[in-house]
């Protein structure tokens, strides 16, 4: 039963840390029963041929579908996408925790990855992720994620991450990806994600997309202005949408970069892609994101 009492005040500071905090976070639908790799490989081909259409259709210029969807209790993104890699390769790049550390902090507010492992084997990547990019380390929340490869075979990669809690009342943070091969040269990837937030969460961080994030939009085209150009979706569903499209292109930055690359280069390149969208995903020019990354390797020691 819900109160009809209204709401407390909220600070604006609280409500753009709250936003902050909910365009970052990274999480997965709610999780179903675990397959078997030769069944969770048959149920994303049918997938990739439910979606054929549309990927061929896609409106970002190659085989990419982004949906998303505002539940009651947070919000939830997935990302489809068709990529010019064979899945040895994806899984090469993608199946370990140290991987990933170094593509989700292409990311302007991840600052900073560690993984660390108990003495059970089970591995956990901690994620630094501050409000904005030019907050300091030492004021960044820490999203530590359980990660582990439910499967990894020659037809089928899954990687799932999660953790129970965030900050400012959001919680049951969870990260999935899968892949298939579809043929020697093509994959068909699926990212998945999400978070649960409480009703202050939610209120706050529809308060800051009222004001001070009014101007920001997602991918999804809900009409046609008077000049005939889309309208984009807004809200928590464009805050969403625009955090999942930077999260897959880290993933595509790592796909499409070697090993052995300068890091700079993964950087310049994730931000090129980024900066295709303008729209929705500019925030700073290229100097200043490679400056920021430069300061991070050299504090902390980490790559070239």
């Amino acid at each position: 039963m819900t109160s009809s009492s209204p709401p407390a005040p909220v600070s604006w500071k609280r409500i753009l840390a709250v936003a902050a905090c909910c365009g970052v976070s990274l999480l997965a639908q709610a999780a179903a029963p675990e397959a078997s790799a030769p069944a969770g490989a048959q149920a994303l081909r049918a997938e990739h041929q439910k979606l054929s259409d549309k990927l061929d259709q896609s409106r970002f210029g190659r085989p990419v579908q982004l949906d998303s969807t505002e539940t009651p209790g947070g919000l939830e993104g997935d990302i489809y996408a068709v990529v010019e890699h064979p899945l040895s390769k994806v899984s090469a790049a993608l199946k370990g925790s140290d991987h990933w550390c170094e593509l989700l902090t292409l990311h302007i507010n991840n600052r900073r990855c560690r993984i660390s492992t108990s003495p059970q084997g089970k591995e956990t990547l901690t994620l630094f992720v501050v409000r904005r990019y030019d907050k300091p380390v030492d004021q960044a929340f820490e999203l530590p994620f359980a990660y582990r490869v439910a499967s990894a075979t020659p037809e089928h990669l899954q990687v799932e991450m999660s953790a129970d809690t965030g900050p400012f009342g959001t919680s049951n943070y969870r990260v999935r990806l899968e892949a298939v091969a579809l043929d020697e040269r093509k994959t068909f990837l699926h990212f998945s994600y999400g978070y649960n937030h409480n009703t202050m969460v939610r209120l706050a961080t529809q308060a800051y997309l009222a004001t001070f994030g009014s101007s920001k939009v997602g991918f999804t085209v809900v009409g046609k202005g008077a000049d005939g150009q889309p309208e984009y979706i807004r809200g928590l569903r464009g805050l969403v949408e625009r955090n999942a499209m930077r999260y897959f292109l880290t993933l595509d930055a790592y796909l499409a970069t070697g090993a052995n690359d300068p890091a700079e280069r993964r950087q310049r390149y994730w931000f090129a892609a980024a900066e295709r969208y303008p729209r929705q995903l500019h925030e700073v020019d290229l100097d200043t994101y490679l400056a920021v990354k430069r300061e991070d390797r050299q504090r902390d020691g980490s790559g070239r």
